[in-house]
Protein backbone atom coordinates (compact mmCIF):
# COMPACT_ATOMS: atom_id res chain seq x y z
CA UNK A 1 0.00 0.00 0.00
CA UNK A 2 1.12 3.23 -0.77
CA UNK A 3 0.55 6.75 1.07
CA UNK A 4 -0.46 9.32 -1.29
CA UNK A 5 -0.40 13.21 -0.75
CA UNK A 6 -3.04 15.55 -2.20
CA UNK A 7 -2.49 19.20 -1.75
CA UNK A 8 -5.76 21.13 -2.03
CA UNK A 9 -6.01 24.81 -2.44
CA UNK A 10 -7.18 26.68 0.81
CA UNK A 11 -8.98 29.46 -1.51
CA UNK A 12 -12.38 29.77 -1.76
CA UNK A 13 -12.01 32.61 -4.28
CA UNK A 14 -9.75 33.98 -6.92
CA UNK A 15 -8.93 37.50 -7.47
CA UNK A 16 -9.73 38.95 -11.26
CA UNK A 17 -7.56 41.74 -12.35
CA UNK A 18 -10.46 44.68 -11.70
CA UNK A 19 -10.36 43.58 -7.94
CA UNK A 20 -13.41 41.47 -7.82
CA UNK A 21 -13.55 38.00 -5.91
CA UNK A 22 -14.29 34.91 -8.25
CA UNK A 23 -16.17 32.13 -5.77
CA UNK A 24 -14.27 28.93 -6.51
CA UNK A 25 -12.34 26.41 -4.72
CA UNK A 26 -10.75 23.05 -5.49
CA UNK A 27 -12.42 21.68 -8.86
CA UNK A 28 -14.35 18.40 -7.59
CA UNK A 29 -13.37 15.74 -10.26
CA UNK A 30 -10.56 16.66 -10.32
CA UNK A 31 -10.37 15.60 -6.20
CA UNK A 32 -12.76 13.02 -6.74
CA UNK A 33 -11.67 10.56 -10.16
CA UNK A 34 -8.06 10.25 -8.75
CA UNK A 35 -9.21 9.99 -5.14
CA UNK A 36 -11.31 6.90 -5.83
CA UNK A 37 -9.05 5.12 -8.34
CA UNK A 38 -6.31 5.45 -5.29
CA UNK A 39 -8.41 3.88 -2.56
CA UNK A 40 -9.73 1.76 -4.59
CA UNK A 41 -6.52 0.35 -5.29
CA UNK A 42 -5.86 0.43 -1.57
CA UNK A 43 -3.54 3.15 -1.08
CA UNK A 44 -3.93 5.70 1.91
CA UNK A 45 -4.76 8.80 0.95
CA UNK A 46 -3.20 12.24 2.99
CA UNK A 47 -4.35 16.27 2.21
CA UNK A 48 -2.84 19.12 3.06
CA UNK A 49 -3.54 22.49 2.79
CA UNK A 50 -2.14 26.03 3.66
CA UNK A 51 -2.77 26.46 6.74
CA UNK A 52 -4.95 23.19 7.35
CA UNK A 53 -7.98 24.93 5.95
CA UNK A 54 -10.71 22.48 5.36
CA UNK A 55 -10.37 22.55 1.42
CA UNK A 56 -13.26 24.53 -0.35
CA UNK A 57 -14.82 23.09 -3.38
CA UNK A 58 -15.75 25.24 -6.41
CA UNK A 59 -19.81 24.93 -6.32
CA UNK A 60 -19.59 25.27 -10.03
CA UNK A 61 -17.59 22.19 -10.07
CA UNK A 62 -20.89 19.76 -8.45
CA UNK A 63 -23.13 20.97 -11.33
CA UNK A 64 -24.81 18.59 -13.70
CA UNK A 65 -23.45 20.66 -16.94
CA UNK A 66 -20.13 20.25 -15.20
CA UNK A 67 -20.37 16.35 -15.01
CA UNK A 68 -22.13 15.68 -17.76
CA UNK A 69 -25.35 15.05 -16.28
CA UNK A 70 -27.18 15.07 -12.57
CA UNK A 71 -26.24 11.36 -11.83
CA UNK A 72 -22.91 11.97 -12.19
CA UNK A 73 -22.93 15.32 -10.41
CA UNK A 74 -24.40 13.22 -7.39
CA UNK A 75 -21.41 10.41 -8.04
CA UNK A 76 -18.75 12.81 -7.27
CA UNK A 77 -20.47 14.91 -4.73
CA UNK A 78 -20.86 11.33 -2.63
CA UNK A 79 -17.76 10.28 -3.27
CA UNK A 80 -16.37 14.15 -1.87
CA UNK A 81 -18.89 13.28 1.03
CA UNK A 82 -17.37 10.36 1.43
CA UNK A 83 -13.29 11.34 2.21
CA UNK A 84 -13.53 12.10 5.41
CA UNK A 85 -9.89 13.37 4.74
CA UNK A 86 -11.31 16.53 3.03
CA UNK A 87 -12.30 17.33 6.79
CA UNK A 88 -8.98 16.77 8.44
CA UNK A 89 -6.19 18.08 6.65
CA UNK A 90 -3.22 18.70 7.25
CA UNK A 91 -0.77 21.84 7.51
CA UNK A 92 1.39 22.38 4.29
CA UNK A 93 3.63 23.38 6.18
CA UNK A 94 4.57 20.78 8.50
CA UNK A 95 4.45 18.18 5.41
CA UNK A 96 7.38 16.04 4.88
CA UNK A 97 7.62 14.68 1.12
CA UNK A 98 9.86 11.73 2.29
CA UNK A 99 6.58 10.26 3.83
CA UNK A 100 4.70 9.99 0.91
CA UNK A 101 5.45 7.60 -2.12
CA UNK A 102 3.19 10.24 -4.76
CA UNK A 103 2.14 13.29 -4.67
CA UNK A 104 -0.81 14.44 -6.77
CA UNK A 105 -2.39 18.08 -6.87
CA UNK A 106 -6.08 18.64 -8.05
CA UNK A 107 -6.92 22.38 -10.05
CA UNK A 108 -9.63 24.52 -10.25
CA UNK A 109 -9.01 28.47 -10.02
CA UNK A 110 -7.89 28.31 -6.17
CA UNK A 111 -4.49 27.01 -6.70
CA UNK A 112 -4.05 30.49 -8.71
CA UNK A 113 -5.31 32.56 -6.13
CA UNK A 114 -3.00 31.02 -2.91
CA UNK A 115 -0.85 27.90 -4.39
CA UNK A 116 1.22 29.95 -7.06
CA UNK A 117 2.40 31.95 -4.25
CA UNK A 118 2.81 29.80 -1.57
CA UNK A 119 6.44 28.57 -0.35
CA UNK A 120 5.43 25.60 1.30
CA UNK A 121 3.79 24.41 -2.01
CA UNK A 122 7.04 25.12 -4.02
CA UNK A 123 9.11 22.79 -1.34
CA UNK A 124 7.06 20.10 -1.42
CA UNK A 125 6.98 20.05 -5.35
CA UNK A 126 10.39 20.93 -5.62
CA UNK A 127 11.99 18.21 -3.23
CA UNK A 128 8.97 15.54 -4.76
CA UNK A 129 10.52 16.70 -8.25
CA UNK A 130 13.83 15.57 -7.04
CA UNK A 131 12.94 12.38 -5.08
CA UNK A 132 11.90 10.33 -8.58
CA UNK A 133 8.73 9.87 -6.99
CA UNK A 134 5.39 10.17 -8.77
CA UNK A 135 3.91 13.84 -8.78
CA UNK A 136 0.90 14.62 -10.54
CA UNK A 137 -0.85 17.52 -11.09
CA UNK A 138 -3.82 18.71 -12.88
CA UNK A 139 -5.76 21.66 -14.30
CA UNK A 140 -5.03 24.93 -12.81
CA UNK A 141 -3.02 23.00 -10.41
CA UNK A 142 0.03 23.57 -12.68
CA UNK A 143 -0.33 27.27 -11.24
CA UNK A 144 1.39 25.64 -8.16
CA UNK A 145 4.48 25.50 -9.73
CA UNK A 146 4.68 29.07 -10.68
CA UNK A 147 6.24 29.69 -6.31
CA UNK A 148 8.80 27.31 -7.45
CA UNK A 149 10.36 30.01 -9.81
CA UNK A 150 10.48 33.18 -6.81
CA UNK A 151 14.14 34.15 -6.48
CA UNK A 152 15.63 32.23 -9.13
CA UNK A 153 14.93 29.61 -12.21
CA UNK A 154 12.29 26.53 -11.51
CA UNK A 155 13.61 23.32 -11.27
CA UNK A 156 10.71 22.37 -13.94
CA UNK A 157 11.94 24.43 -16.58
CA UNK A 158 12.69 22.20 -19.77
CA UNK A 159 10.15 20.23 -18.45
CA UNK A 160 7.21 18.84 -20.92
CA UNK A 161 3.92 19.29 -19.10
CA UNK A 162 0.92 20.49 -19.61
CA UNK A 163 -2.27 22.12 -17.68
CA UNK A 164 -5.01 24.14 -18.52
CA UNK A 165 -4.69 26.21 -21.65
CA UNK A 166 -5.43 30.03 -22.61
CA UNK A 167 -8.06 28.07 -25.07
CA UNK A 168 -10.11 26.51 -22.25
CA UNK A 169 -10.05 29.47 -20.45
CA UNK A 170 -11.12 31.52 -23.23
CA UNK A 171 -13.84 29.36 -23.88
CA UNK A 172 -14.93 28.98 -20.17
CA UNK A 173 -15.64 32.87 -20.03
CA UNK A 174 -12.75 34.05 -17.92
CA UNK A 175 -9.52 34.60 -19.80
CA UNK A 176 -10.51 38.48 -20.42
CA UNK A 177 -11.41 38.64 -16.69
CA UNK A 178 -8.15 36.80 -15.36
CA UNK A 179 -5.38 38.67 -13.66
CA UNK A 180 -2.87 36.34 -15.66
CA UNK A 181 -3.42 33.33 -17.44
CA UNK A 182 -2.10 29.70 -16.81
CA UNK A 183 -0.39 28.60 -20.15
CA UNK A 184 0.99 32.39 -20.71
CA UNK A 185 3.07 31.97 -17.45
CA UNK A 186 3.32 28.38 -17.51
CA UNK A 187 5.52 29.19 -21.15
CA UNK A 188 7.64 32.15 -18.86
CA UNK A 189 8.47 29.60 -16.22
CA UNK A 190 10.51 27.59 -19.40
CA UNK A 191 8.59 24.75 -19.74
CA UNK A 192 7.59 22.88 -22.78
CA UNK A 193 3.93 23.20 -23.02
CA UNK A 194 2.03 20.23 -24.66
CA UNK A 195 -1.95 21.80 -25.65
CA UNK A 196 -4.17 19.67 -26.34
CA UNK A 197 -7.81 19.20 -27.62
CA UNK A 198 -9.89 22.16 -25.71
CA UNK A 199 -12.06 19.74 -22.98
CA UNK A 200 -10.68 16.71 -24.37
CA UNK A 201 -8.37 13.87 -22.03
CA UNK A 202 -4.23 15.00 -22.41
CA UNK A 203 -1.93 13.30 -20.17
CA UNK A 204 2.03 14.56 -20.80
CA UNK A 205 4.64 12.42 -18.55
CA UNK A 206 8.06 13.64 -18.66
CA UNK A 207 10.47 11.08 -16.14
CA UNK A 208 8.10 11.55 -12.75
CA UNK A 209 5.95 14.44 -13.63
CA UNK A 210 2.42 13.60 -14.62
CA UNK A 211 0.24 16.31 -15.55
CA UNK A 212 -3.09 17.01 -16.82
CA UNK A 213 -4.45 19.44 -19.07
CA UNK A 214 -8.53 19.47 -17.50
CA UNK A 215 -10.59 17.72 -15.78
CA UNK A 216 -11.10 15.17 -18.57
CA UNK A 217 -7.53 14.60 -17.81
CA UNK A 218 -7.57 13.83 -14.03
CA UNK A 219 -9.18 10.11 -14.49
CA UNK A 220 -6.18 8.92 -16.91
CA UNK A 221 -3.73 11.20 -15.09
CA UNK A 222 -4.53 8.90 -11.92
CA UNK A 223 -4.66 5.65 -13.74
CA UNK A 224 -0.36 6.66 -14.96
CA UNK A 225 0.61 7.21 -11.34
CA UNK A 226 -1.05 3.98 -10.43
CA UNK A 227 0.68 2.33 -13.08
CA UNK A 228 4.00 5.14 -11.80
CA UNK A 229 3.93 3.24 -8.38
Amino acid sequence: MAKILFVLTGADHWTLNDGTKHPTGFWAEEFAAPYEAFTEAGHEVVIASPGAVQPPVDRASLSADANGGQEAADRVAAILDDATELKNPIDLATVNPADYDAVFYPGGHGPMEDLAVNADSARVLTETLGSGKPLAIVCHGPAALLATAQGGESPFRGYALTAFTNSEEIQAGLADKAPWLLQDRLDELGVTFDEGTPWSPNVVVDRNLHTGQNPASSAPLAQRVLKAL
